[in-house]
Order: C-alpha cells, then structure tokens, then sequence
C-alpha cells in the first residue's frame, strides 16, 4: 500500500502503485500515475494528466506536468509521461504538452538539478544530467547522455545529441551534434573526449569521432563538402554515421566551429 503522509491532497482519481511515499503537504492532481517505489517529497506538486514510472524520486517543492507557459494553451488534456528511476531536484519545473493530445516525454535515469526547467513538448532521452538553472524551450529534444551544464540556455525546437555537453552559461539556438561541446552561443568547440571515455568509448573510436569533428568543422570546408567526404571515407564507422546523420536531419541548423584564435581540447 502506498504511504500518504495526512497533510497531502491526492486526487481520488489518482492511481498509485506500492511502495509509492507522499510526503507532507504534496499536492497529486486528477487523473496521475505513479509507478511503484516513487517518493515525492514535502510540497512537491504532480499536476494533471502526469505519469510518473517507478523507483523516481521527486524533491521538495518540484513542479511536475504543470500547465505550459504559452499563451495558446487553454486547458487542452495534454500530458506528461516521466519514465523510470528518475531523480527531480527542489524547484524543477517540467510543463505537460501545449496541445491536445500531445506530451512532454522524459526517459529514465535522468538527473534534474536545482531550478532546471523543462518546457513544454520537451523530450529528453535517458541518463541525461541537467545543472542547475539550465532552460530548455519548449520542443527541445535532448538525446541519450547529454549534459546540460548550469545555467545553459537551449532555444525551442534545438535538438541536443548523444554524449553532447554544453558548457556552463553557454547557449543553443542551432542544434548541437552527438560527441560535441557547446560552448558560448552555438559554438562547437570540441570532442566531448572525458564523457567519451567514461561511457566506455575505445581509443579508436575516440580518434574517429574526433577525426570527424575537424573534418565538419575546423578543415575551412564548406559543411556540404565536408559532410560529403565523411560518407565517401571507407572507414566510416557507426559513430561518424550517427554525426553525420544528425547533422543531415537538422532544420534549424548545427553550431559553427570554434573561431580562429580560441583555444580547445
């Protein structure tokens, strides 16, 4: 049976599974799930039309599946589906989808830190780190492993690769591709090579990919031209493939190369 401290309000339309712990003076709106073994914490709110999977843990004072910040919403069911083992730190905030039908989607394992924010539409991949003070605009999509550093900035529609980080205070309005380092405004000034290495990645591959990143984006060619002669390389491997693929499916865009004079790893 779950464990609903007194001074809590859930919904009746509620589901909760076991082992599910609410604290004092949380807030569970109409029409939640919550997955077994999730704990939210003292004055944290679960809004409307939010799924919660099992084994999360919610801190104080975290906002979840709340309303999205757009004038256009008007009260549209929309949702917001939070998958498992994730840990939302005080002040999150993460807004359901902005239309009817439509979602804000988390994976697993993911870190929200203090006061990140997650917009509406959002969808965030698994085991991704977000810092504290870090804004994602709504549609933002962010891929496998990522880390978004403190107080980052990430335009609507940007979408974030796998194993990219962007530096603290740095800003995305153009996407930043799987393996890179965003740095400043859209700027790309490296192989995330650290991240790399804790997740396993070999020597060989390290080189590929950093091979590649100075073929896209320190060689002077043309983005084209520089995409083109990475597929014609007979020695392609799946990790080039999946930057070169990215950057082929981009619509807004991906961040230039570090400028002349700037230093990098």
């Amino acid at each position: 049976m779950p464990r609903i401290h007194p001074s809590a309000f859930v919904d009746p339309s509620a589901i909760l599974a076991d082992q599910v712990e609410i604290g004092p003076n949380v807030f569970i709106d109409a029409e939640v799930t919550i997955g077994d073994g999730t704990r939210i914490m003292h004055g944290a709110h679960i809004g409307r039309w939010t799924t919660l999977g099992s084994g999360n843990t919610v801190y104080p004072y975290a906002v979840v599946g709340q309303d999205p910040q757009d004038v256009g919403y008007h009260g549209e069911q929309a949702f917001t589906v939070i998958g498992d083992g994730n840990i939302i730190r005080e002040g999150v905030t993460i807004h359901r989808g902005n239309r009817e039908g439509t979602s804000t989607v988390i994976g697993h394992g993911n870190y929200f830190m203090v006061n990140s924010h997650v917009a509406h539409n959002c969808r965030i991949g698994n085991h991704v780190i977000l810092v504290n003070g870090c804004l994602l605009a709504g549609h933002v999509d962010v891929d496998d492993r990522a880390i978004i550093s403190g107080n980052c900035q990430i335009h609507q529609f940007v979408r974030i690769g796998t194993l990219a980080m962007m530096r603290g205070g740095s800003s995305a309005t153009k996407d930043v591709p799987p393996f890179c380092v965003n740095d400043r405004m859209s700027c790309l000034r490296a192989v995330n090579v650290v991240g790399l290495r804790r997740n396993g990645y070999d020597p060989q591959r390290i080189r590929a990919i950093k091979n590649a990143f100075k073929t896209l984006f320190l060689s002077g060619l043309r983005l084209e031209a520089a995409l083109q002669e990475l597929e014609t390389r007979a020695d392609a491997d799946d990790d080039v493939r999946l930057l070169v693929d990215f950057i082929r499916a981009s619509k807004r865009g991906v961040g230039s190369g570090r400028k002349s004079g700037q230093s990098g790893e």
